[in-house]
């Protein structure tokens, strides 16, 4: 029995070949790559429940959150948006804004550290090599055999120099190019003169090589080099970051059509439409639509203001309640957020003239060696007219006055405190933070955010009527509203249950109302509900034709604040309150907590040039700050810290990250960075001591450079058991 083929309907060519192309180009778009700052994560539990939420999503191929940085990133399939994924994340609780995954990307790789870290493993295999055929020689190889052993240790030290010793070789010349002299410097003639020693010893069948010596003093370098890479956290331009955070998208409303566009593509005089939880992608004015405004990562304000239309908005703002559409006035790099980036970069540049202790060591220390190791060279030469005795004598010089415990003296005590600082929740990014915190006489506090949690807490809660309460519950649990939700929260924990309200409606920038029983209750703003605005931060209910009833909140203190004020007032600081919020509120908490001095309503730019006045007058300012509005401050400040759970931009802009809630430790780092200080300088002493005693020595020929090259080891040891008493 023979199978029937059956016949297929012709179709044209092109028509055939368009299901085949579409699957084709669909195959071939590229994935979505998504970044999402989460600033308010805090451990494990918070990174298992949004991966496994991302992760749960039947278009996301992979997501990873990473705490440190707290950034979640998202590989999903093309058609997936930044925005999907920022309301699955806002609806497990926790704040999150997109950032552009590009600029991120840019510098994200910590190339530096695997290079150093590449080239301090290089010199210690070779050095463990050279090692072994230096001990045979030391055990009485002769003649030929000895001749044999140096040259094949030639043959692995030069190579292992070559590549191990690119960072010295690359700073010293940099610096002689510039006509001056760095640590660097001494350090490669220690070196080169070690290996040409060695060289012409072998050449002349010698009994000594230093070939050794040459890789020891690269490989202890190499791990003071690296232990000060490691002290701090890869971090990039907190510029680069606030620029991250821009919004990278906008809708735009050209005769009543809705288009996605790119931010770059916006002029001045568009029409954006700005949906309730997007963040302002540009400066403009509201032309239709009223809601309310969180402007609180960019002004420190606590509470959301009401917009309406004519109000003029900023980029970085967060539209909280009803959809607006803003004509655009300022775009690109002429926007606030941008300016604000501006700020940040040319503060950071002012703060990186700092000059560090082993810098300041290295302007004496350099000169007097090259001179001396110079003098010692000539001065044999012309009492012995022989070459070798002078070029082994200088090397023995170079070698034994102690580049490398200089070298070791400031990362081994960083480290050590840093470890110190760590267990009590403090994480130190900048090479020179302790050195300048140590210096430090005026401490500057932001107050959203940083002395308190900047989440408003319901005060009143007991003193007002159970079905007041349960009325505002079934009213308020619908609102993303800050105050809402404080309202819900509050009555949900005390077991409250929502009343039966019919037509529940919120109207952006006013607040929500209802129906019980056919009469209409209200909740929010106080001109809404015909109630006296009270001092205090409160939202109010209206049952009928009843009085408005206010519920009062004020914002928590973090904790250890207290603690952490008594301390530093007890180390004799001057402690400053300076915040965006408003007078009232930043009034209360300088009163509460005892701070004399206190500025409210100041933007970005009044915190930045209240910190440059401070250091103008010669104050040496610590600045704590965690919101966008800090971070042309915090990168001003003399040093400064930010709560882990600030945005990324402040962390970035921030030398210490302060890991928990607790602001306790502030006071007892301070007090740690003098003892480290005090250890750097010790350090510094007991290298001085070692060289009076070591190069007289040396210069005397008493010392060979493999004898130098021992005592170099034996001080660089002292250095580090010293630094370790911090511990």
């Amino acid at each position: 029995m023979t199978a029937t083929m059956r016949p297929t309907p012709s179709a044209c060519p092109a028509c055939s070949a368009a299901p085949a192309a579409e699957a084709l180009a669909a195959r071939e778009l590229p994935n979505a790559q998504i970044a999402l700052s989460l600033p308010t994560i805090h451990c494990s539990a918070c990174i298992s429940k949004i991966e496994r939420a991302l992760n749960d999503h039947p278009q996301v191929n992979s997501a990873r959150v990473n705490l440190t940085l707290k950034r979640a990133s998202i590989d999903a399939a093309p058609e997936v948006t930044a925005e999907e994924m920022r309301a699955l994340v806002e609806g497990l609780g926790y704040e999150a804004h997109e950032l552009d995954a590009g600029t991120l990307n840019a510098t994200a790789t910590d190339k530096a550290g695997r290079d150093l870290l590449m080239r301090l493993a290089v010199a210690g295999f070779a050095s463990m090599n050279v090692m072994l055929l230096s001990v045979s020689v030391w055990s009485g190889a002769e003649d030929a055999t000895r001749d044999m052993f140096h040259w094949i240790s030639a043959a692995i030290t030069l190579p292992a120099i070559a590549f191990s010793g690119v960072p010295f070789f690359r700073n010293a010349w940099a610096a002689l190019r510039n006509g001056r002299l760095n640590m660097d410097v001494p350090i490669v003639l220690a070196i080169v003169l070690a290996i040409v020693t060695s060289l012409w010893e072998t050449m002349l069948s010698g009994a000594h090589a230093y070939f050794d010596a040459a890789l020891a003093l690269t490989f202890f370098l190499l791990a003071g080099r690296y232990l000060d890479h490691r002290t701090r956290a890869i971090a990039r331009s907190a510029a680069e970051e606030l620029t991250a955070l821009e919004v990278p998208r906008a809708t735009r409303v050209r005769d009543g059509v809705e288009e996605v566009v790119n931010v770059a593509d916006l002029a001045v005089g568009d029409l954006i439409l700005v949906r309730p939880g997007g963040r302002m992608p540009v400066d403009g004015e509201i032309v239709q639509g009223t809601s309310e405004i969180d402007r609180s990562l960019l002004t420190g304000e606590t509470l959301p203001v009401f917009a309406g239309e004519g109000q003029a908005v900023s980029a970085g703002e967060v539209n909280l309640t009803g959809p607006l559409i803003i004509r655009a006035s300022a775009v690109g790099a002429e926007t606030s957020l941008h300016r604000m980036a501006d700020l940040v970069a040319i503060a950071e540049s002012g703060r990186s003239r700092y000059t560090s202790l082993a810098d300041k060591a290295a302007k004496l220390y350099a000169p007097g060696v090259h001179i001396l190791s110079g003098l010692s060279f000539i001065g044999w030469y012309l009492y012995t007219w022989d070459m070798r005795t002078a070029l082994n004598i200088a090397a023995a010089v170079l070698i034994i006055t102690c580049p490398c415990a200089l070298g070791l003296a400031v990362p081994a005590v960083t480290t050590a405190a840093s470890g110190r600082l760590f267990r009590r929740g403090m994480l130190i990014k900048h090479e020179t933070a302790l050195e300048r915190l140590a210096q430090v006489d005026t401490v500057v506090f932001d107050k959203t955010g940083t002395l308190t949690t900047g989440t408003p807490h319901l005060t009143n809660l007991d003193a007002l009527p159970r079905d007041a309460v349960e009325t505002a519950l079934a009213l308020a649990q619908g609102s993303s509203h800050p105050l809402a939700q404080a309202t819900t929260k509050a009555a949900r924990a005390a077991g409250y249950a929502a009343a039966e309200v019919a037509d529940v409606t919120e109207v952006p920038g006013y607040g929500t109302k209802g129906l019980i029983a056919g009469e209409e209750v209200r909740l929010g703003r106080a001109s809404w509900t015909g109630a006296e605005g009270l001092a205090q931060t409160a939202t109010y209910l209206k049952i009928g034709d009843a009085a408005p009833l206010a519920l009062t909140f004020t914002d928590a203190l973090r904790p250890g604040a207290e603690e952490a004020m008594q301390a530093l007032v007890k180390g004799g600081k001057r402690v400053i309150l300076m915040s965006g919020d408003t007078t009232p509120a930043v009034e209360a908490l300088a009163q509460r907590l005892g701070i004399p001095q206190w500025m409210a309503e100041a933007l970005p730019a009044d915190k930045a040039a209240r910190v440059e006045a401070l250091r103008a007058e010669g104050a040496h300012v610590l600045m704590v700050g965690d919101g966008l509005n800090d971070t042309a401050a915090l990168a001003a400040a003399h040093v400064s810290i930010s709560p882990a759970t600030a945005l990324d931009a402040a962390r970035v802009a921030s030398d210490i990250v302060l890991l928990g809630n607790d602001l306790s430790p502030i006071g007892a780092a301070c007090e740690t960075a003098k003892s480290a200080t005090r250890r750097i300088r010790e350090n510094f002493r007991i290298a001085t001591v070692y060289n009076i005693i070591a190069v007289p020595l040396a210069v005397a020929g008493l010392a060979t450079p493999l004898i130098a090259a021992l005592a170099m080891s034996l001080s660089s040891i002292t250095v580090s058991l010293n630094a370790l008493r911090l511990r």
